[in-house]
């Protein structure tokens, strides 16, 4: 059924800042018109008050607008005090975050002395033992009276010293009560928010901000976007702080987290943001910089046909239907394509980089678990026989001249290409298209031909946007060809190549629009993008949006106060050891505040407990207990096996 679109933004084609209210924070406030702000989290000691000074001047200098800090207990939230007079004493008025999990009373000294507090609905004042509880609908608002009298403090002390306040719901710590009664869903966290924002309210309590994040973004964009449709339909507008929770570090906590943060930026969603690595903080900052800083002007882009009503539901994922061409499309997963279009010559040797490998004593070739499905050259030859799995795709002319067109397949650059051609394929064309074709005449001559793979292309500076409306032109329709998103860039560093193309390709396919990606580099002066890292970051957008998994998953979380390990140094070491368990989802997580709850979906889970001492999971069950460090990798691997998930890692 049509989805009203509205519900959670302003709209699906213009872009535009969903308007919030204005939320003080020390001297520097949050939503309105305000610019979207930068935040980052502290990992040293909160005790150790000079290295939290100087981590946080780090972070200030990065860019940071706002510094948050863990106050596990009374004696961190007291020493709150101390960092904050110290920076000061330095110059830095950059106002401080405290937070809090767990403890009330950490929490109401917090919000006397720092500017914001911020609570997770899970586990503050709620419970979280993995019980699954029926509860009848008197024993649930006993419950919630129970948790108003517990909050409701906290609320007024905030209210009194002008301190703002974050409901951080995660989806891994949803509390036992709220799991019971809406299951591990968008909606859930959703509720566990607005419990605690209702008791603000009759409070009289509205410096409030809100966030729900999650390891999967899929999940962190629903939520969202449930959240907006909620708050509208209860007259609030609080603003939204964005972040995927746990996502990792280098190149793949980059990627996940441009998909979740990005898809909701496009929408004009979201007021401040923290990107999560397994990183420095200071290493954070530029990466939410970066995506921030895209949208500034982004109100003057070309016009994209408006739009009344989505034909999808936008707070659950369904893949849209379409007939299976050639291994493209219907239920297949979404295939990578890698364009060799500007190369002057093809060896053969040029294929490692898109996961294929010659061995001429065999005559055979080898492929990795990211070896490229589609090959576009152009109007460039092959003096190589391909792999056989490997697509090999030329411009329409160049493969009209071949004297076995078997050996690829024929791209049209127009629709009309395609209609005058004298030559087709009878297996697989591709058709490239933009939002000007999907709503002219000619679209009747594709549409439905079981022959033809579109490729969807844009040039807008809003270009997700109009893909997405050309993808909703052809549900409305009843069009059923597999489409594959193509977007180049021009003139753009290797950090904002990822970030953005993470954004545009991430934010179609967590909704389920794509049967395919096609990345390029469009700046012939830059030479620096080799096809290794195109091809690199296509899968790994792909495995950030649960579409195709194409290796191992790490849910790490970032680091902070808490932390009872080097959790760079042990990621590292797992990754070393486990990262050929192709779709194998490992957390590693520094405490137990990140622990069975925040690993969400993961298969296995690596917990610091105490110092030197961590706790092995499968799933969300504990399979041993405070496990000396020094053999806890190894642990974890012996689980693995015990569990049947091991293999051997290929011999190079």
């Amino acid at each position: 059924m049509p989805s009203t679109f509205n519900k959670y933004c302003n709209s699906l084609t213009h872009y535009s800042r969903y308007k919030t209210r204005e939320v003080f924070i020390g001297d520097v406030p949050l939503g309105a018109n305000n610019p979207i702000r930068i935040q980052s989290m502290t990992t040293t000691d909160t005790m150790n008050t000079i290295a939290t000074v100087e981590q946080s001047i780090r972070m200030i200098k990065a860019g940071c607008e706002y510094v948050r800090i863990t106050a596990p207990s009374i004696n961190e939230a007291e020493n709150l005090r101390n960092i904050k007079n110290e920076l000061h004493k330095r110059g830095y008025k950059t106002p401080l975050i405290a937070d809090i999990h767990f403890t009330p009373n950490a929490a109401e000294l917090a919000a006397r002395i720092v500017e914001k507090v911020r609570v997770n609905p899970g586990n503050y004042a709620d419970k979280k033992k993995f019980q699954v509880i029926e509860y009848t609908d008197a024993e649930y608002n006993s419950e919630l009276d129970r948790i108003r009298k517990k909050f409701s403090p906290l609320v007024k002390i905030c209210k009194e010293y002008g301190t703002a306040m974050r409901i951080g719901t995660n989806h891994g710590s949803l509390s036992d009560r709220i799991m019971s009664r809406y299951g591990d869903t968008p909606n859930g966290m959703v509720e566990s928010a607005l419990e605690f924002l209702r008791i603000c309210e009759d409070l009289n309590y509205h410096n409030i901000v809100l966030s729900m994040k999650s390891s999967n973004p899929q999940v962190m964009v629903q939520a969202y976007r449930l959240l907006i449709q909620r708050m509208e339909s209860e007259n609030m507008n609080y603003p939204l702080h964005l972040g995927v929770t746990e996502a990792g570090d280098g190149e793949d906590g980059r990627i996940k987290s441009a998909l979740g943060i990005g898809a909701l930026l496009e929408d004009g969603i979201g007021d401040t943001i923290r990107v999560s690595l397994t990183e420095e903080p200071e290493f954070e900052v530029p990466v939410a910089i970066s995506l921030a800083q895209r949208y500034k002007g982004r109100e003057s882009h070309s016009q994209i046909i408006s739009i009344d009503e989505s034909p999808k539901d936008p707070y659950s994922y369904q893949r849209r239907e379409t007939f299976e061409v050639a291994g493209i499309g219907g239920a297949t997963v979404p295939k990578v394509i890698s364009d060799f279009g500007d190369e002057k010559i093809i060896n053969y040797k040029d294929l490692t980089q898109i996961g294929y490998t010659y061995d001429p004593i065999t005559d055979k070739w080898n492929m990795t678990d990211q070896a490229s499905d589609l090959l576009f050259i152009g109007n460039n030859d092959l003096h190589f026989e391909s792999p056989t799995v490997l697509k090999v795709i030329y411009n329409y002319e160049k493969w009209s001249s071949l004297v076995d067109q078997t050996k690829g397949f024929p791209f049209y650059s127009s629709i009309e290409q395609y209609k005058s051609a004298g030559n087709k394929s009878f297996v697989l064309n591709f058709v490239e298209m933009n939002q000007r074709s999907v709503f002219s005449d000619q679209l009747s001559v594709i549409a439905n031909d079981q022959t033809v793979v579109l490729i969807l292309s844009t040039d807008n500076l809003h270009g997700m946007a109009e893909q997405r409306r050309a993808f909703f032109e052809l549900m409305f329709r009843n069009i059923k060809n597999p489409v594959i998103i193509k977007r180049s860039y021009e003139k753009m560093n290797e950090d904002n190549f990822r970030l953005y193309a993470s954004t545009d390709f991430g934010s179609l396919l967590i909704d389920g629009l794509g049967d395919g990606v096609w990345l390029t580099d469009n700046d012939q002066s830059n030479k620096n993008f080799e096809k290794g890292f195109t091809n690199r970051t296509c899968f790994g957008i792909l495995q950030a949006a649960r579409t195709r998994i194409s290796k191992t998953e790490y849910i790490a979380c970032p680091s902070c106060g808490r932390t009872l390990f080097d959790l760079v140094e042990v990621t590292n070491k797992i990754r070393k050891r486990t990262e050929h368990l192709k779709g194998v989802k490992i957390a590693i997580m520094g405490c137990i505040v990140n622990g069975p709850g925040e690993m969400a979906d993961a298969d296995f889970g690596y917990v610091g407990s105490g110092p030197n001492k961590i706790t092995l999971y499968h799933g969300k069950d504990i399979v041993r207990r405070n496990v000396n460090s020094d053999n806890a990798v190894d642990e974890l691997i012996e689980i693995i096996r015990e569990k049947g998930i091991w293999i051997e890692p290929a011999k190079i």
